[in-house]
């Protein structure tokens, strides 16, 4: 990526806090444009920080200086040293370049030694201001201090809004959203800052475009590129802005491949046609379930030689992924995302940016798997719910201790392999409660991965058991707590991927709710084998999309491990939306792939509150 800064940004500027401080604005892979009237100095003081970072850029055309200076310096040190520190690496750049510049003038050599003055003082009074520290002055108003840099004089601005880091994608494809992987503010939002896309040609050389070749084609900071973007590489500028409207200096980006031709249409793109925009009904909720298939998993040479190898390794590349699913993602219209397998960086830099902006304006929590960088999330659209709780439950640190679970516990714990196995899984149990705006209807939902081992269908079962027992608990003290006095009236949908097919017992106990203890799961791996043990629980669950042959698929497995599970009593299903056929999904042998950016397909249901819930 190719950062270069404006010419009205700041000489100067300090701030407090730098470990959460990357300057791309300075970062400068691309040039560095001179300017000699830049006259601020802009001061930023972030909260329970020891450290002091100066930087400023010393421009002065007679002495063909034009060099940014980073110093960190103590925020309780003495302003006369910190200045002392400035005016040493001032002589020593100065230096550097009379020894470069062999006929300069010795006359101006020895003036430019006398010269180098630098201190603060006071709008209206030259005196210096000293004996003070940064941290004195900063706790006083620095409203008129100025600094003296050389002949140059700069005002002194406190808190403007600012961009710490900027970032754009390695990856970006035509009909698909584009936006910053990270963007980094300081006294300032997201909300309020502003975003200008341009377009150029790179000339054969490499060299930057000059600045009349950049051809403006978006507004905001996320765009959605087209197929006239193709070949052209894009460069987003992005003005930090407050609620208040004050502006800071302006950072740019250019991004260092052009735009990439699309994978054309998509077999998610013709599922979608059944779902052309949001339900308008209140008592209507279309729910999505996908498993995102984690950059975790993907980007190794395992997945890539032994799980995936049928799947080019740039198709594998998260860059590449993540822009086809936050598509289908906005194309079902869904007013419910539970997702699984979600990269960290991903739900904090991809999915709540684009989710959360308008006219989505989804909101959305994750959960963490154990100690993993990936786990669950679930996404409501602001407009249709008011969150009331969230919950988030890691059943293997917790099936031991909490008292809800300790009749089942007690039935299983005696088997130390058993017991060893399932408590040192990191499986994720996520719920939230969600009241239907303008209506009296309620929904708890839930969202879980489970264990995926193939000798574990013992250890999924109990999970789900583990689950089930929670959600019961919770659903129960919500219909007290909110008065709810007709329980139908509080929906229950618990999405996941649950690695389990329809004929092992989960599916049993969602749809039957009763396991007895004599079901086969319970001896999928006889040194653990459950003994003893039955299953049940009082939801009348179904699955949204009943059992489709497959919602997993690669060369070494497929068959249906995901399901949209919803209690009867409360909804009814208003549609499915159809799966890809077979013919799609091993167009190229099998997914991940061009079209399919996971492992695994989304599944898609239009739910509706019962009539006689009404």
């Amino acid at each position: 990526m190719l950062t270069r800064i404006f010419k009205n940004l700041p000489l100067l500027r300090i701030q407090l806090n730098p470990k959460f401080v990357v300057c791309a604005a300075y970062s400068i892979s691309g040039h560095l444009k001179p300017s000699v009237d830049m006259e601020k100095v802009y001061l930023r003081n972030l909260k329970d920080s020891e450290d002091l970072h100066i930087t400023f850029r010393f421009v002065n055309e007679e002495l063909h200086v034009d060099r940014q200076f980073n110093f960190c310096r103590r925020i309780n040190e003495p302003i006369d040293i910190a200045l002392n520190r400035i005016r040493n690496n001032i002589e020593k750049e100065l230096q550097k370049r009379f020894k470069k510049k062999k006929n300069a003038e010795v006359q101006v050599e020895k003036r430019t030694e006398q010269e180098i003055n630098i201190k603060l003082y006071r709008d209206g009074c030259e005196d210096s201001v000293t004996d003070i520290t940064f941290a004195e002055l900063l706790h006083e108003n620095p409203v008129g201090i100025k600094l003296r840099v050389m002949d140059k004089n700069f005002d002194i601005l406190y808190n403007q809004p600012w961009i710490t880091t900027l970032q754009v994608p390695s990856c970006v494809l035509a009909d698909h959203l584009v936006y910053p992987t990270k963007l980094h503010l300081q006294f300032c939002s997201r909300e309020h800052s502003k975003g200008l896309w341009y377009k150029a040609l790179m000339p054969a050389s490499g060299a930057l475009p000059a600045e009349s070749m950049w051809e403006l084609c978006g507004e905001g900071l996320v765009y959605q590129t087209t197929q006239h973007d193709v070949g052209y590489n894009l460069k987003l500028i992005v003005t930090p802005m407050n609620e208040e409207g004050l502006s800071g200096p302006p950072v740019e980006q250019i991004t260092k491949c052009p735009v990439q031709p699309g994978p054309g249409t998509c077999p998610y793109e013709l599922r979608q046609v059944v779902t052309p925009k949001p339900l308008e009904d209140p008592t209507e909720i279309r729910v999505v379930t996908y498993n995102l298939l984690a950059d975790l998993y993907a980007d190794s040479d395992y997945s890539r030689e032994v799980l995936f190898p049928y799947c080019p390794p740039k198709l594998l590349q998260i860059d590449y992924r993540k822009q086809i699913f936050i598509k289908e993602l906005l194309g079902y219209n869904a007013d419910l995302l539970c997702l699984q397998e979600v990269d960290q960086k991903i739900f904090e830099y991809d999915l709540k940016t684009v989710l959360g902006q308008s006219p989505h304006k989804f909101q959305g929590f994750m959960a963490l798997k154990g100690d993993c960088a990936e786990g669950v999330a679930i996404f409501f659209r602001e407009s249709r719910f008011e969150l009331l709780a969230t919950h988030v439950v890691n059943l293997g640190k917790n099936i031991s201790t909490l008292p809800i679970f300790k009749d089942l516990w007690d039935k299983i714990k005696t088997n130390e392999k058993l017991a060893k196995r399932i408590c040192e899984r990191g499986t994720t149990l996520e719920l939230c409660l969600l009241k239907v705006k303008n209506t009296d209807f309620y929904v708890l939902v839930a969202n879980t991965h489970l264990y995926f081992h193939p000798d574990a269908d013992h250890i999924r079962l109990l999970q789900i058991g583990f689950s089930i027992i929670y959600v019961e608990h919770i659903y129960k003290q919500y219909l007290k707590d909110y008065n709810i006095s007709c329980p139908n009236k509080l929906g229950l949908i618990f999405c996941g991927d649950f690695n389990s097919v329809p004929e092992c017992g989960i599916y049993k106990l969602m749809t039957e709710q009763f396991v007895d203890k004599h079901f086969i799961d319970w001896s999928s791996n006889t040194e653990e084998a459950v003994v003893d043990v039955e299953l049940s629980q009082p939801f009348q669950m179904i699955s949204a999309c009943g059992t489709p042959e497959t919602t997993n698929y690669t060369t070494l497995f497929s068959g249906c491990l995901d399901y949209i599970f919803y209690n009867g009593n409360s909804f009814d299903l208003l549609q499915s939306v159809p799966l890809p056929t077979h013919e799609q999904i091993v167009a190229n042998e099998a997914i991940p792939s061009v079209c399919f950016p996971s492992d695994h397909v989304s599944l898609a249901a239009d739910l509706k509150f019962k009539s006689s819930s009404l």
